[in-house]
């Protein structure tokens, strides 16, 4: 491959990825060295809860960096499996309704890591179409067929386990709430379906978390299926405002992705900072629902004041896709809107398939209904022109 030419021609797709240096500030704003508008509201961000500032999240992080360093030292499995990781671990399994849990680097070695250890060469994967680029990659490492049904459709899901469910092990994968279209997953009809087929199921459940479920358990918990879930797998790193992942399960399976999910057993353990601080915010999202009703309640102004704009089926979530089609328009409105004071991310091919190019829109408590309602504003100008 020539590196360069390569470059060149993503640029002039409109598909060059490019990193952009932020400062966060307080109330969801942003600056951009260089950027002319001094503060931009922030719609990137998966900080939903609002948590990544909260002094509680930030003391008890503090306290447990002066109580225990600032590395594990080591691999878990070596000498760098902390208490306080056991201690975290028991909190997730409660709040996702499971036995037991297991703490993973990020998502990304979740997924990669929890697949691999469950399905290989003689198994088969039925994987939602629209899941994670990491729940791809963490197929392909099984070695495993893997089968794609249509987003969130079931009756073809149902088709193709007729078909190809086979005789060896066989893995479901969704999402609860996917990252880019901000719908939610059918779990309760799923679930059906992977006890008539013999299926285990995973779910990725790394936007729900701490947004719904009566506790902040996710979608597993506010649909009722906890129990029927055989793995759930979410971030630290979203709406808890911290950073890593986890998985919960029955304690046999946890017992046995220590002894074969390769990103677990190879990797050092979580800093002490970041468990603190993930700990502390397991408690206030139990014990705050107010947080979620009112990041719900910011959802509805935005939805209501693009609607007013003539933008309709939005979606049930946080998450508000502006599709729009074609990259190179994505990246106008996106550049226009920033040059306005917005903060929205344009999101291209390969994320999303080719022609679905859309601005992304991420609700978080730090945004204010005035902030909100303007930028609904600002973004219908920005369609009528572009």
């Amino acid at each position: 491959m020539d590196i360069r030419s390569w470059l060149t021609e993503q640029k002039k797709k409109d598909l060059l990825r490019q990193l952009t240096p932020v400062k966060r500030l307080p109330a969801g704003q942003l600056v951009v060295p260089g950027h002319p508008s001094r503060r931009l509201l922030d719609f990137s961000s998966n900080d939903y809860l609002g948590l990544t500032c909260h002094k509680g999240l930030m003391a008890q992080s503090r306290h447990f960096l002066e109580l225990a360093g600032c590395g594990a030292g080591a691999a878990r499995l070596m000498s760098g499996d902390l208490a306080m990781y056991h201690l975290l671990e028991t909190e997730v399994a409660q709040l996702k309704g499971q036995e037991a849990a297991l703490l993973f680097g990020s998502g990304y070695m979740a997924n990669c890591g929890v697949i691999p250890a469950l399905v290989g060469r003689k198994d088969v994967i039925f994987s939602d179409r629209l899941n994670h680029a990491s729940i791809y990659d963490g197929c392909s490492l099984s070695r495993a067929k893997v089968v794609r049904f249509h987003h969130n459709d079931l009756n073809h899901l149902e088709e193709l386990l007729r078909k190809q469910r086979g005789t060896g092990a066989a893995l479901i994968v969704v999402e609860s709430l996917y990252s880019m279209d901000g719908d939610r997953c059918p779990l309760q009809d799923l679930v059906q379906l992977k006890e008539k087929f013999d299926c285990l199921l995973m779910v990725d459940e790394a936007h729900a978390t701490g947004v719904f479920g009566a506790n902040g358990g996710g979608i597993i918990e506010e649909d009722g299926v906890a129990g029927r879930v055989d793995v759930a797998m979410g971030t630290f790193g979203k709406a808890l405002g911290s950073y890593g992942a986890y998985v919960a399960a029955s304690r046999t399976m946890i017992d046995f992705l220590v002894n074969r999910a390769r990103t677990f057993i190879y990797s050092t353990g979580l800093p002490p900072a970041v468990i603190g601080a993930s700990l502390a915010a397991i408690t206030i999202i139990r014990q705050e629902p107010q947080l979620r009703r009112d990041l719900f309640a910011r959802v509805a102004c935005f939805k209501a004041a693009l609607g007013a704009k003539g933008l309709t089926n939005l979606g049930p979530s946080q998450i508000v896709p502006i599709m729009i089609g074609q990259s190179s328009r994505a990246v106008q409105i996106a550049h226009a809107l920033r040059g306005q004071g917005i903060f929205a991310t344009a999101v291209r091919p390969p994320t999303v398939p080719e022609g679905t190019a859309r601005l992304r829109f991420s609700i978080t408590r730090h945004l204010s209904h005035e902030a909100l309602q303007q930028a609904a504003s600002l973004v219908g100008a920005a369609l009528e022109t572009s």
